[in-house]
Parts: structure tokens; sequence; C-alpha cells
């Protein structure tokens, strides 16, 4: 995600490079180029020109210390900006009450029962809710079945009367049933159309008028751009809604509504989903995305999304068995496991520093363990506790049984081999650390 504004800012922060000061003149240059770049990136127009006018008054208001460079504070200054600009703080859904009723809104395509999907998930698995999906598209049959599948998925109940086509008596009998049932977050997927229409418009608002939600969230595809914010601002004048979820992030998308929509429609953006899976959805935090526009990474978001897989409990069962040299294949399944569960590849990559701008040209499929979990997969419970008896023969099979040369299985066996050494030395180390500070303490 917006690798092409990324490299356009880095490539206008060049132009302060080797100035020994900032002054009105190369602040100018810069800011005109960074202005170019955001409209480049479907920044509105308005809001590209506001931007820069307010970093060239910082800019030149700045007393610039001789130990920072002309270029690093300029950095320092449109990161800021950028973070200013998106909303400065993460805005949390209100949850107050019981159960709390979440309405979904948006066009047709934005992915709206996707992002229902996730954003129930998210609620039962790191909140700990008991949510109701609710499904009051009576128009579109393919949409009560698409959320029913994803309820399934989830493990989330999905309300729904295929029969009514009345959306406000379905989201108020959704209501009755989630008190009678004891669930305590209701979350409501609207009919959408493909362009705003007033039928939409008229529907959408009595629901409202109907069940007062405590959350209307506004869904909307991010590679749509300009578009994006104009309906966005359609949407915001009719409903009063209190959040954006900005859908396909991962996608190749410009940046312009993530920058744009919040100065627009004075709404914070909540969400954004980055992937097709029902984890890959993340909390806005505006300024981690300043850090990911340019160029910083954001490990805080990659050591949460890592925590979220960990487990002390296995974390501990496994230290004792590298430990002992009983690392196996059933153990190196769960951690890859772990692994895609943290979501698409290329966005993790994407929050190390640096990472991005060297893996933008990079295509990495989100199956690239597809062939080592067939291998694994084709070994028998015995071999997979027991790498060291895979001889030639088992290895023939295994590599017939998965569809892959023997030189891939081969190749993966050195591999796992290769990485048990790695994990074995360095939790020998670690413990003959804690041996030693431990004897030094009895001295």
């Amino acid at each position: 995600m917006f690798e092409n504004l990324s490299d356009r800012l880095e490539r206008s922060f060049k132009l302060l490079k080797g100035e020994g000061k900032i002054t009105e003149i190369n602040v100018a240059e810069t800011l005109k180029d960074i202005r170019k770049a955001l409209l480049d990136a479907d920044v509105n127009y308005k809001v590209a020109k506001s931007f820069t006018d307010a970093v060239k008054e910082k800019a030149l208001g700045q007393n610039v210390l001789t130990s920072v460079k002309p270029g690093q504070l300029m950095v320092k200054i449109v990161h800021d900006a950028l973070a200013e600009l998106m909303g400065s703080e993460t805005v949390e859904l209100n949850l107050k009450n019981k159960p709390s009723v979440i309405l979904m809104s948006g066009l047709q395509g934005s992915g709206k029962t996707t992002f229902s999907g996730k954003l129930a998930k998210m609620l039962k698995d790191k909140k700990g809710k008991n949510p109701l999906l609710v499904a009051c598209d009576v128009y579109r049959p393919a949409a009560i079945e698409q959320l029913r599948l994803l309820g399934e998925q989830i493990g989330v109940t999905v309300y729904h009367e295929p029969e009514n086509k009345n959306p406000v008596q379905i989201a108020q009998n959704a209501i009755k049933r989630a008190k009678q049932y004891g669930n305590d977050i209701i979350i409501i997927d609207t009919a959408g159309r493909l362009a705003i229409d007033e039928q939409m418009m008229n529907e959408i608002a009595s629901i409202k008028e109907a069940i007062k939600p405590d959350e209307i969230l506004f869904v909307v595809d991010a590679m749509t751009g300009q578009d994006a914010v104009n309906t966005a601002k359609e949407f915001n004048d009719r409903l009063d809604f209190q959040g954006v979820v900005l859908t396909k992030l991962d996608g190749d998308t410009r940046g312009g509504a993530a920058l744009s929509i919040r100065t627009v429609v004075n709404k914070p953006i909540k969400f954004v989903g980055t992937g097709e899976k029902m984890e890959a959805i993340d909390p806005f935090h505006p300024t981690r995305m300043a850090d990911r526009i340019l160029g910083m990474g954001d490990i805080v978001s990659l050591v949460e999304k890592a925590q979220e897989q960990y487990d002390e409990e296995e974390a501990r069962r496994l230290q004792k068995k590298i430990a002992k040299n009983q690392f196996d294949f059933n153990d190196f399944l769960s951690q890859i496991q772990m692994i895609k569960k943290m979501g698409n590849f290329k966005d993790l990559a994407s929050m190390i520093p640096g990472m991005g701008k060297m893996m933008k040209d990079i295509d990495i499929d989100d199956d690239a363990f597809k062939s080592t979990e067939a291998i694994i997969y084709s070994m028998t419970p015995l071999e997979r506790a027991n790498p060291a008896i895979l001889n030639s023969s088992r290895r023939m099979r295994i590599a017939k049984g998965s569809g892959v040369s023997i030189s891939e299985v081969n190749k993966l066996l050195k591999q796992f081999e290769d990485t048990r050494k790695v994990m074995k030395s360095m939790t020998t180390a670690k413990m003959a650390g804690k041996i030693g500070k431990g004897g030094l303490m009895r001295r």
C-alpha cells in the first residue's frame, strides 16, 4: 500500500539533501514536489493544498538545530502533518450498550458483507464478545447466502428472514432475538447499490431511525480514490455516520482516500481491510500509517500481530522440545500456521523499516507455504514426529504424495534440519546465559 506515494515523497525530501538550512526557497521547491505527489496519489486538491500550506508554516517557523539536517527535519514535519491529516489518534468503536448495534453502510461491491464477517470475528476472538450478524440486504439473495457462509466459517450466528422483504422489520426482529439469546453485539449488513440513489438512502435512513444504532460505519473501497471521498460525503450528509472503514487497502491503491476522507467528512477512519482472509482487519492508527507512508515501517503493529498468535504455554513446551533436539514436523507445521494467521506476507514485510521499498517489485504469493504444507501432510504421523527415519524410499513416497519433486523434499528436509540446529543453539545459549547470571548472583 502507498508504494508510489512513498517513493515520490522520498524523492521530494532529496531536494533538501546537502542543504545547510531550511529556507523559503528550498522549502517551496520541496513542497511543490510533495503537492504533486499527493495529487498523483488522488488526494483531494483542497486537502493537498491545505496540507502543504501547514507544512510550509511549520517548516519556516522552526529554529533549526545545527545537529539536525534540513531533510530530516522536513521528514519529521511531514510525518506529523500526515498523522494529523488522518486523524492523529485511533478512535475505537462505541460498545457501551448491551447489546451494542453496529449498522454497516456503503455501495455494493465495497466489501461491506465481508467486512461485517471480519468485524464479527475480531470482536469474538479478541474482545470476547458474542456477536450476531444480521442480513438486511433483501434485494440480493447472494448477499444473504454470503453472510450465512461467513457466519459458519467464523462460528457466529447469522439472523436472516429469507421471505421478509422489509429490512427495518428484520433489523428490529434481530435485536429482539439478540436480547433473548444474550448477544452483546449486533452487526447489521444493509443493501448497497452500484451508485447512490434515493431509495437506498431512504431505506438505510429508516433502519437508522427505527433501531438507533450505537455505531454507523461507512465501508468504502480504497481503490476508488476520490470517488470514495465523494460517496462518503453524500452518505455522511444523510446518515451522520461515526466512522469510516477502508477496504482493499492491500490492492493497487494510491492512498488518496485514506489521506482525504478524514478532512472532507470530519469522521475518523476506524478500520482498514488488508486482504481476503477473515483475519485481515486492522484498527486504523494514523501515526503508524504515517510511518509506513514515509518508509519507516510499523514495528508496533507487527509485534501486536505476533502477540495475537503467541501462546505462552505453547512457547514453553516448544522451548523444552528444542533444547532436547525434539523439534519435529508437527511443531514446524504449527509455526507455519501461526505465521499465516498474521496476514498478507507482503504487508507484514512492509512493517519492517526499509523492507517496504525492497519488496515493492517482488510478488509474494500468499500460498508460499503451500508446497511445504503438502510435503508435511504427505508424511505419516510417525515420520512427522521422527524426521530421522526419512530414508530415500520414504522421501520418494512423500514426493509422489505431495506432487513435488524429490529434490524439493530433500531441500525442505535440509532447511528443517538447519532450522532445528539454529533454534537449538539459540536456546542453549539463552539457557547458559541464565545459568551464568544465576551463578554470579550466588557469588
